[in-house]
């Protein structure tokens, strides 16, 4: 009988751990990876010694690597041990919360955590001032008792890193975005100016067919490259909303993703690196069948030059792609054809989120203008959205009939972020588009950077805004009271 995978090794409760705050001895051992000394180094060496990396221009302040058996995921975690150097004295490892619920980071404050290859000691310093810092973290070593996710990792380091080294080892599950925020944002204000590495233990799909599992987890590697722990969550949410047959999970680990992330910013611009991407069944298709997977990636986060832009850039043959898309549902839509529940893009650029407007023109003319503020879809399922509502649920003007087709172009502008304008002045003409709210956010109005080629005075841009869009006075885009947003586009048409 094939294992699914390596958690399925483990047949035991949390009764069966002893919990000691000074210890935190190998519950692991035997299960997840090997329990003899000699043994387990031979499989880390051999590991380390076939990993294969590219040369990535800057120091690696962390790494996400996943936590499976070692028989299905090591070569994996291996890879991206091989990326960093071996001068770190401090590891901050954030594990993955599978049995006990925290509210933050909870720590183990205090002793070291064991493997066969040795004892590891706590950072107990750094760990009581963040304490001390933010109830967000506390000393929780029931949270440790039962959890793997931390222990795995231990005997990559303790191979790879030449120098004695201390851990800061974090469980986390549940907590709130802006909580995550907070806990990156301390750690990364506490590792400045130390050698230290931070550590993600995760595993990512759980449990999608193969060919679904490479899918969403690309898609959710392609969302880490953003480096705005926002636009992941938001990216893991969306795909969970396409019902993938068995994914239960985009990430077991999503909140230590996040918080590394907010760390790693906090610490200085960073680029975000996927070494290497695979499931369960690429991994050990003798133990595992691809009927129901749990992926892994293998990634590092690399100190950058500068910020990261926090979007995807699309290619010119993406966007030919999404015009195509764009068409073809007003078409099918004209042909009577029933619109389906689209599967996961093959592209996972498609599948991450998008905030669209999708805008036809007639013999230059508009014929219809319909899009989202705000990312609440992936990118193609909003394209084919808007182009069908600007095709057919524009009021403004009668539906688009078949005769029509062939006259429409059609044109895709791509939204970044919004973001809020502290008045007027920081509006620039020509470049972004305006977003207002007013009447106590009862009313809004938006208009395209594009507007600006008919409506080339600020004024009078902003006055038909409110009067036009959002149905408020001329002027209230100078009162205190209304809200303004700004944004940018990437336009194209066909």
């Amino acid at each position: 009988m094939r294992t699914r995978h390596a958690v399925l090794f483990i047949a035991m409760t949390l009764s069966g751990f002893a919990v000691d705050a000074a210890a935190r001895e190998m519950a692991f051992a035997g299960k997840f990876y090997p329990a003899d000394k000699a043994e387990l180094a031979r499989f880390v060496d051999s590991a380390l010694a076939g990993a294969r990396v590219p040369g990535l221009g800057g120091r690696v302040r962390g790494v996400i690597a996943p936590h499976a058996g070692y028989p299905f995921s090591g070569t994996m975690a291996a890879l991206a041990y091989k990326a960093v150097n071996t001068e770190y004295d401090l590891v901050v490892i954030l594990g993955t919360g599978h049995t006990t619920a925290v509210k933050g980071a909870a720590l183990l404050a205090e002793g070291y955590y064991e493997t066969p290859l040795g004892k590891v000691p706590v950072d107990e310093k750094l760990a009581a001032e963040l304490i001390k810092a933010s109830p967000l973290f506390e000393d929780r070593p029931d949270a440790h008792a039962g959890e793997h996710s931390i222990e795995v990792q231990l005997p990559f380091l303790q191979r790879r890193l030449k120098k004695p080294f201390k851990i800061l080892p974090a469980v986390l599950n549940n907590a709130a975005p802006e909580d995550l925020a907070e806990i990156g944002r301390l750690l990364g204000v506490k590792l400045k100016g130390r050698k230290a590495l931070i550590v993600v233990s995760t595993d990512f799909s759980h449990y999608p067919g193969h060919e679904d599992a490479a899918q969403a987890d690309k898609t959710m590697s392609l969302a880490i490259t953003t480096m705005d722990p926002a636009y992941f969550r938001l990216a893991s949410r969306i795909l969970l909303s396409k019902d993938v047959p068995g994914l239960g999970t985009c990430a077991c680990g999503e909140a230590a993703v996040e918080a590394a992330m907010a760390a790693v910013n906090e610490l200085g611009p960073s680029r975000f690196v996927e070494l290497k991407y695979a499931d369960s069944y690429d991994q050990a298709p003798e133990l595992a069948g691809p009927e129901r997977v749990v992926g892994y990636i293998a990634g590092v986060f690399v100190a950058a030059g500068k910020k990261v832009p926090g979007k995807i850039t699309l290619t010119p043959g993406q966007k030919k792609e999404l015009l195509s898309a764009a068409r073809a549902g007003i078409e099918g839509r004209l042909s009577g054809r029933e619109a389906k529940r689209e599967p996961l893009s093959k592209d996972p650029a498609f599948n991450l989120p998008g905030a669209v407007f999708v805008t036809l023109t007639e013999s230059g003319a508009l014929r219809g203008c319909v899009g989202t503020i705000e990312p609440r879809m992936g990118l193609l399922d909003a394209v084919r959205y808007a182009a069908n509502a600007a095709a057919f649920e524009d009021t403004r003007f009668r539906p688009l009939e078949k005769a029509e087709l062939e006259k429409i172009k059609i044109e895709i502008s791509v939204l970044s972020p919004l973001k809020k304008a502290a008045d007027a002045k920081e509006i620039v003409p020509g470049r972004q588009g305006v977003v207002v709210v007013g009447d106590a956010g009862r009313r809004s109005g938006l208009f395209l950077p594009q507007v600006w080629e008919q409506i080339p005075d600020k004024g009078e841009f902003l006055s038909e805004l409110c009067s036009q869009k959002a149905g408020l006075e001329r002027g209230c885009w100078k009162d205190k009271k209304t809200t303004l947003y700004i944004f940018t586009v990437d336009p194209f048409k066909e």
